[in-house]
C-alpha cells in the first residue's frame, strides 16, 4: 500500500520487503558524506560474518571535487542508488554512513523505475532520512531506520550489530523492541499507529519539497538528532507543528539526542512542546546517534506501550 496523501487520510502500512537469507547479495552506498576506507573495510568484513555478499558501490570512497562533505557528486551518489536497487540480484541497499547530501540527489532518482524494480531493504538513519521519506511517498515502501556500514556504533557496538541483524534475518525475534535502560514515560499511555520519522532536523528541512507530509494523522512519530542545541530544537519542533506534520499523531517516540546540550533542558523542551495533544510519548527509547542504536521499521503498524516503554509490530519488520 502506498501513504494516502491527502491532508485528512490517515498513515497507512508500507510494503514490507522479504528478510535477508544466507548468500543474499546487499549492495552498500553513500548517499551522503565521504567514507573512511578503513571504516568501510572493518564493516563489510562484518557483513561477511553474518553470510552476505556485500557489493560496494562504484562512488562510495569518491570525493566530491569542490564539497570535501559530499561522497562523491550528487549524480555519482544517486547512480549508484538507483543501480543498486534495480539489479535484480540486489535484495538490500545499506548506507555506509550520513552526514550532509541525500537531499541534493533526490530529484536525481528515477522514482517510477525504483518503483518498478520492486521492495528491497533499504537502511540508514541521520541523513537518510530525507531518503526514508521519499521511498514511503514516492514508492510506498516500508524501510528500516538502522545503523549504518561505517559508522562507528556499528562496528563497535555488538549489541547494535546484533539488533541489526535479528531484524533482517529473524524480524519475528524483534517484533517487541523495548527501549534502552535510560527511557523513560514522558506521557503515559498506549497508542497505535504507523511508524514515521527519523531525524527531526531533515524532516523539518524536508517541508515545503514534494516529500512533505500534510499531516502525521495516524503515525507514531519517531524522533531523534545530534549537535542541535535546545533552542535550534525547539524551532525546528516548533516549525513541525506549525506546519501540521504532528497533527493527528497518535504517539511520540523519542531517541537520542548526542551533543544537543544538558539533558534537563532538553526534557523541559519535550515536555512543553510534545505533551500538549496528550499523547504517549517515551523520551530516550535508544536509537538514532547514540553508542548502542536500536533498528526500528518505518512504514509498519505498531502499539507504542509509553509505560512499559515498548514498541509492538503487528507483524515482523520484514516479510
Amino acid at each position: 500500500m502506498t501513504t494516502p496523501r491527502g491532508a485528512d487520510a490517515p498513515l497507512a502500512p508500507l510494503t514490507r520487503p522479504r528478510r535477508l537469507r544466507s548468500g543474499d547479495r546487499v549492495a552498500v552506498v553513500a548517499p551522503s558524506g565521504p567514507i573512511p576506507e578503513d571504516r568501510l573495510a572493518a564493516g563489510l568484513a562484518i557483513l561477511r560474518g553474518w553470510g552476505v555478499e556485500p557489493v560496494v558501490a562504484p562512488h562510495v570512497l569518491a570525493a566530491h571535487p569542490g564539497l570535501d562533505y559530499l561522497a562523491g557528486t550528487d549524480e555519482g551518489r544517486a547512480r549508484d542508488l538507483q543501480e543498486a536497487w534495480c539489479d535484480p540480484t540486489v535484495a538490500a541497499v545499506l548506507c555506509a554512513r550520513g552526514g550532509y547530501g541525500a537531499q541534493r540527489m533526490v530529484e536525481l532518482l528515477d522514482w517510477a523505475a525504483i518503483r518498478a524494480a520492486g521492495p528491497k531493504v533499504f537502511v540508514g538513519y541521520s541523513d537518510v532520512t530525507a531518503l526514508h521519506e521519499a521511498f514511503a511517498l514516492r514508492t510506498g515502501l516500508a524501510t528500516l531506520h538502522g545503523p549504518m556500514v561505517a559508522a562507528m556504533t556499528f562496528l563497535k557496538d555488538p549489541a547494535t550489530q546484533e539488533h541489526l541483524r535479528a531484524t533482517l534475518f529473524e524480524p519475528e525475534s524483534v517484533r517487541t523492541v523495548t527501549g534502552s535502560g535510560t527511557a523513560r514515560t514522558l506521557v503515559p499511555g498506549r497508542a497505535r499507529g504507523v511508524t514515521f520519522g527519523g531525524c527531526v532536523s531533515l524532516l523539518a528541512a524536508g517541508l515545503g519539497t514534494p516529500d512533505a507530509r500534510p499531516t502525521g494523522r495516524g503515525g507514531l512519530l519517531l524522533l531523534e538528532d545530534v549537535g542541535e542545541e535546545p533552542y535550534r530544537l525547539d524551532r525546528i519542533l516548533t516549525q513541525l507543528l506549525r506546519a501540521g506534520t504532528l497533527d493527528g499523531v497518535t504517539g511520540v517516540l523519542l531517541g537520542s539526542w548526542e551533543e544537543c546540550g544538558p539533558y534537563d533542558e532538553l526534557h523541559a523542551l519535550f515536555a512543553d512542546r510534545l505533551s500538549g495533544p496528550g499523547v504517549p510519548v517515551v523520551e530516550e527509547f535508544g536509537f538514532g546517534h547514540c553508542a548502542s542504536t536500536l533498528t526500528l521499521p518505518l512504514g509498519v503498524r505498531a502499539v507504542l506501550d509509553a509505560d512499559a516503554r515498548t514498541l509492538t509490530l503487528d507483524a515482523p519488520a520484514l516479510d
